[in-house]
């Protein structure tokens, strides 16, 4: 039998999970092998990168797939276990479960939407649709947002995890990676030491310490939004200080209130959400390491003109 595709895996790992048990993901990779007769030369197979073994490979995008829609979670690293949804849908006793019937879920959709940099529509990444009537540089280009919108979730996944004390590191190496605080040891010695009620710490606007700026850093859950009145306390804070510019950061979203506030001062606030957030530290390498690197090139034809 032909290795199956991800979506073709999504129904026989979710049942697997039926009884209510942690596994570890590679755990799960042999029964599955049994479920669809797979030889150990299948097992053996290698993406075409040579990264990796294909099955095992299709196996975790399945893993990845179910958790954004919210039929498994994942409460430690590479432990999956059912979630109260996961169990509904099995109740139903689908034939299948793939992308279609997953897009019944909002995150699922979430997860899949991405909007391009100025562009005003979103654009929704379906597996397997329509894929003919993309080029295969734009197939790369998906490819690569579906990757990177998986890893950003990820990412905000584990910081929301983290300590208070690591949380209060990591903003501070993202910022000085962004330019600002001069060394780690100096914004080091300034983050978290005002101690001034909706303020956590300080950091150089730039190198020389022309300016400085505020930081207001909340590590909350996706649930616990910041709202409007969170803001007024920053602001407040801000003019205590008799300061001007402040970056409020939060690993949850902001009310659409919080985002449509203008201080009535001169007081410039940039407010940073989780997803934000994890952007930029897939930009600026922060907490995550590069897999692979693949090269698109075109023809160069000034190359071959004949003076």
């Amino acid at each position: 039998m032909p290795i199956p595709d991800y979506q073709t895996i999504m129904l026989p790992l979710l049942n697997l999970l039926a009884n209510k048990q942690a596994y570890l993901l590679k755990d799960l990779i042999e029964p599955l092998a049994r479920h669809f007769n797979l030889t150990d030369d299948d097992l053996n197979e290698l993406l075409p990168s040579g990264q990796g073994f294909l099955f095992a490979n299709r196996i975790a995008w399945a893993k990845t797939y179910l958790k954004k829609a919210g039929l498994l979670e994942s409460p430690k690293r590479g432990i999956v276990v059912l979630t109260a949804r996961g169990e509904s849908v099995l109740k139903e006793k689908p034939v299948k479960i793939d992308n279609a019937l997953l897009r019944r879920f909002q995150e699922f959709i979430d997860f899949q939407t991405y909007k391009k940099d100025g562009a005003e529509n979103t654009t929704v990444t379906e597996a397997n649709s329509d894929i003919d009537e993309e080029t295969p540089e734009e197939r790369i280009e998906t490819s690569y947002q579906t990757i990177r919108r998986s890893l950003a979730l990820e990412l905000l996944d584990t910081v929301r995890r983290s300590s208070p004390m690591f949380f209060e590191r990591l903003v501070v190496e993202l910022l000085v990676k962004m330019g600002y605080g001069g060394s780690i040891k100096d914004a080091g010695n300034a983050i978290g030491k005002t101690g001034d009620e909706g303020i956590d710490g300080t950091i150089k606007e730039d190198k020389l310490g022309l300016d400085i700026i505020y930081i207001q850093a909340k590590r909350w859950q996706a649930g616990n939004v910041v709202g409007r009145p969170e803001l007024h306390k920053f602001v407040g804070a801000l003019a205590g200080q008799g300061a001007k510019k402040g970056v409020f950061i939060t690993t949850s979203t902001f009310t659409k209130e919080a985002l449509g506030y203008t201080p009535r001062n001169e007081t410039k606030i940039v407010l940073i959400d989780g997803e934000q957030l994890a952007q930029l530290m897939i930009d600026y390498n922060l907490g995550v390491a590069a897999q692979r690197v693949y090269e698109v090139k075109r023809l160069d034809s000034d190359y071959f003109e004949e003076n």
